[in-house]
């Protein structure tokens, strides 16, 4: 009889220990990180650009109200509109992806090359969108003198989880922390405002721009940079 106590007991210790088909569920419906995913989405895009064309593959990859700059900022459905592919489409790897907690924001950055020999970077902000799959919302880049040294895998960061009613205040550490005072901002901000990335276009078309992950209970500097006037004839 004890026997059978003791096994029931145990029993249900491990039924308590496990969790139940709520808990499972209540997993599945929080939003999570997933940086693997986003860099392979935009592996998927750059493959695409060589199969399919340059031009098609940002469109086909376009999230609704996505914006890029030629320098100035357009909309990018409608710059793309029936624009011609170019002979030979650009190449791209990524070498780093930041990403907010719940998975609604990331960035990523890399190199690309064109076939003229030409070097640069690029920058480009991925939205999760409802059917789970990563579209851009925000894409620039800059020549190069020198090309990034391509690392050995690709790095990942992602924010920390802010606690409930902390999405206010963590934005307005993150405006109060702009690269430059005005201008036109083209701010990418994640759901739960733990990745912050704040673009400023200045009236010269010069850009500015700075990326804050959620970290330690604060806002914290995680990339930043500039790209200088157009040149004016």
């Amino acid at each position: 009889m004890r026997l059978a106590v003791a096994l029931l007991a145990l029993g249900l210790a491990a039924c308590a220990s496990q969790p139940g088909p709520r808990d499972r569920y209540a997993r599945l419906l929080t939003p999570n990180a997933n940086p693997s995913r986003v860099v392979a989405t935009e592996l998927a895009f750059a493959r695409a650009a060589q199969d399919d064309g340059q031009w098609t593959a940002f469109r086909d990859y376009a999230a609704d109200g996505s914006v890029m700059f030629v320098p100035q900022p357009v909309a990018a459905r409608d710059w793309l509109k029936d624009r011609a592919n170019p002979a030979q489409a650009v190449k791209w790897q990524p070498h780093r992806v930041w990403s907010s907690c719940d998975g609604s924001l990331a960035v990523t950055r890399g190199a690309w090359q064109r076939a003229d020999g030409s070097n640069g970077y690029f920058t480009t902000v991925w939205q999760r969108q409802r059917d789970g799959e990563y579209r851009w919302t925000l894409d620039q880049g800059d020549v190069l003198e020198v090309p990034l040294e391509a690392p050995e895998f690709v790095g990942t960061d992602v924010a920390d989880c802010p606690e409930g009613g902390m999405a206010a205040e963590l934005r307005a550490q993150a405006e109060r922390s702009r690269p430059v005072t005005g201008g036109t901002y083209f701010d990418q901000v994640s759901t739960d405002s733990s990745l912050f990335l704040t673009f400023v276009v200045s009236p010269d078309l010069s850009r500015h721009w700075k990326l804050m992950l959620h970290k330690d209970g604060k806002m914290v500097d995680a990339m930043a940079g500039d790209v200088a006037a157009p040149a004016t004839e």
